[in-house]
């Protein structure tokens, strides 16, 4: 029988001045950690932490939920705890007395998520507050949560319906939320960035404000859930739509053309009836702000709610991570045709037609032994050369076109793509294919922007956006700007492949400690995209690059592990021991975000031995002269590096050079900002908020 969901040992009541709200949610967790549901009280805690700084989760009534999905958290768990006096936790009228912690398992199912979603709607009603209130002991408090969540009465998990508001009659409805001498008819779709609580809390508010106002109101919840659609007929038949959400609306095309008000899931909660009012005030208004055929507002730009260089880094990154796939399979399989077994290094000038004239069905048992001029090891080292060859050749135009995406969605697809084939074709390289795809993203969220008829509503993302925006981008690239790219990337190509000696050591240096810096954050994948880029050149000086940036990328998680599980284990907590365990595969796999946990525990400590071992890596890597086919990997695509041996001498030395720093500065540096003993790791429950 599965644990149930909240206990009266989860439960504190009438605790007395408990400090701030942080002091609140790390009781908690240290709760849930108590009871065995968590195995990290401060784990739990910072995951929480960190949702409320994203946007504090106190709501009217005296309400607060702060919340998380935590790696840390084993069951999902309600931890509640009623405070006298309350605490602030940023509502609009004061502070909250009912505090529920929801801890869900990072990887929790879709019936657990459904469980703490409904004690988020109970929350909305003022007869489950007020029974929690007037609660005598935790006995109390645990049946009127069981009660509202269901609990021992499992039903299978389902994804959220739309909830719908009936409109009221004539004599009820405000004559201002009326259109055309009838209840007006919106839809709504709300959601959260952990979508448990405010998602379902703003469908909720959202659908009550609907029946008072008489206005036929139909919301989209879409929870962790999942998400059940409006059927197209309601939407098409709205006459505005609200969006209330923090994350991206998931199928956004769907509400394409109609009048829109965006707002945060938290004014969902709030302010129900101001969003409805704008929702009718916008369906009135010939300029107000429309959904696009690609998904967004009219009067908005691309993801409005990020600054200007926030959303140019998602927009690169985005083509970013779509090109890289191409790369990995291409060079792979290139590298792989280059194993002695098969065709060897000379492959790549010599292989001739081998892989295209010989099919398998044309091959006789005679044939298969005595083709020209190495046999079959070298027909099938032929065979991955195309291949690879084949999808390195997609690598500008899928870079060009996914960032197309970022700015367009879909309708963007298409222009970028043959942006990036335009700028391939100009030799403008990567950096081509880069402005290429920015330009066909704009244009074709230009061309988007004005609302159009119905009937042409439909020809607008498949037809009339990516003509018009393939049109612009791939022009302006052949006419005007594709033979000065081209020339730039002539002049940095020439300047990588010239550059040998100290100054080759000194690129090593800076792409080791860009590596280094954020364990995967932007400066980190700056320094990626250039290395994975740059192999579209297939040159000396991109493999590189390539190498540098790996073995560098490695550095952290390994000088991690070797300091924790090896050199000073008791200098480091039982849950980093564990982590270092960890770690040990990751960096050897070139995942860098293993050395997170050691980052965010003690920054100014850790991140400086990064920087040094890495700079150290990047540098023999360099001065090595290694050479990576690969673009990810790690140690385990040892055949697509070449020489092996400098790759692990640099990867030796950057790994020695942090595990060393790190410990020599843990010993003797100042104080390290987390507690050094795993018994000190879990912090009391403060006695106001114990049972």
């Amino acid at each position: 029988m599965s644990l149930k969901t909240i206990t009266p040992a989860l439960v504190s009541l009438d605790a007395g001045a408990v400090g701030d709200k942080s002091d609140v949610i790390r009781a908690l967790a240290a709760r849930v950690v108590a009871e065995g549901r968590a195995d990290d009280t401060d784990a739990l805690y910072r995951d929480a932490w960190a949702r409320e700084q994203k946007d504090e989760t106190g709501l009217p009534g005296g309400i607060a939920i702060p919340h998380a999905k935590s790696p840390s958290v084993t069951v999902p768990t309600l931890a509640f705890a009623r405070l006298q006096p309350g605490v602030d936790f940023g509502a609009p009228d004061g502070p909250a007395d009912l505090v529920f912690l929801i801890a869900a398992p990072a990887d929790a199912a879709e019936a657990h998520l459904a469980v703490l979603s409904k004690l988020a709607r109970s929350l909305m009603t003022e007869e489950f507050t007020a029974g929690l209130r007037a609660a005598k002991s935790p006995e109390d408090v645990v049946a009127l949560v069981d009660e509202a969540i269901g609990e021992g009465e499992p039903k299978p998990a389902a994804a959220a319906e739309p909830v719908t508001a009936a409109a009221s009659g004539p004599a009820d409805a405000d004559a201002a939320l009326r259109i055309d001498g009838r209840p007006a008819r919106i839809v709504a779709v709300t959601s959260c960035a952990t979508g448990i609580a405010h998602t379902f809390m703003a469908a909720d508010a959202l659908t009550a404000a609907g029946t008072k106002n008489g206005v036929a109101l139909t919301v989209e919840p879409q929870g962790s859930s999942g998400y059940q659609a409006i059927p197209q007929s309601i939407i098409d038949d709205a006459d505005a739509v609200i969006f209330a959400n923090d994350v991206d609306v998931r199928e956004e095309a769907r509400f394409a053309g109609k009048p829109v008000v965006r707002s945060t899931v938290k004014r969902g909660i709030e302010q129900p009836d101001q969003l409805i009012a704008e929702a009718v005030a916008v369906a009135g208004d010939p300029n107000g702000a429309r959904v696009t055929a690609s998904g967004s507002a009219s009067t908005a730009s691309p993801a409005a709610t990020l600054s200007w260089g926030a959303n140019l880094k998602r927009i690169l990154l985005t083509g970013v991570s779509y090109m890289i796939p191409f790369v990995a399979g291409g060079g792979l399989l290139i590298a792989i045709s280059f194993l002695p077994f098969l065709g060897g290094y000379g492959i790549a000038l010599a292989h001739g037609s081998s892989g295209m004239n010989n099919a398998v069905y044309t091959l006789t048992h005679y044939a298969i032994w005595n083709l020209p001029p190495e046999g079959l090891g070298y027909y099938l080292g032929a065979i991955a050369f195309e291949i690879g060859s084949v999808s390195l050749g997609f690598l500008v135009p899928a870079l060009s076109g996914y960032i197309a995406f970022a700015i367009a969605d879909r309708p963007g697809i298409a222009p970028g793509f043959v942006a990036g084939a335009i700028a391939v074709f100009m030799n403008a390289g990567f950096l081509g294919g880069l402005i290429g795809g920015l330009l066909a993203g704009y244009a074709a969220w230009l061309i988007g922007r004005p609302a159009v008829p119905r009937w042409l509503r439909g020809l607008m993302p498949v037809v009339i956006i990516p003509l018009g925006a393939s049109i612009i981008a791939s022009g302006l690239m052949l006419l005007i700007l594709g033979a000065p790219i081209a020339w730039l990337m002539t002049q940095l190509t020439a300047f990588l492949n010239g550059l040998s000696g100290a100054g080759a050591i000194f690129l090593g240096v800076i792409l080791g400690l860009m590596m280094c810096f954020d364990l995967g954050g932007p400066v980190n994948k700056v320094a990626y995209a250039f290395a994975v880029a740059g192999l579209a050149a297939q040159t000396d000086a991109s493999f590189h690059i390539m190498a540098a940036v790996m073995v560098a990328g490695m550095v952290p998680p390994l000088g991690m592990a070797l300091a924790s599980t090896v050199l000073y284990r008791r200098g480091f907590t039982q849950v980093e021991r564990e982590n270092g365990a960890a770690a040990w595969l990751l960096g050897l796999s070139f995942i860098s975000e293993g050395a997170i946990p050691f980052a965010a525990a003690d920054p100014l400590r850790v991140i400086p031995a990064n920087l040094a071992g890495g700079a150290v890596a990047g540098a023999l890597a360099m001065a090595f002269g290694v050479g990576s086919r690969a673009p990810h990997g790690g140690i385990f695509v040892f055949f697509a590096i070449d020489p092996v041996w400098g790759f692990l001498v640099a990867l030796a030395a950057g790994t020695l050079v942090t595990a060393v720093l790190v410990v020599g500065l843990k010993r003797f540096a100042a104080p390290r900002v987390a507690k050094p003993a795993p018994a000190e790791a879990e912090q009391p429950v403060p006695a106001t908020v114990a049972a």
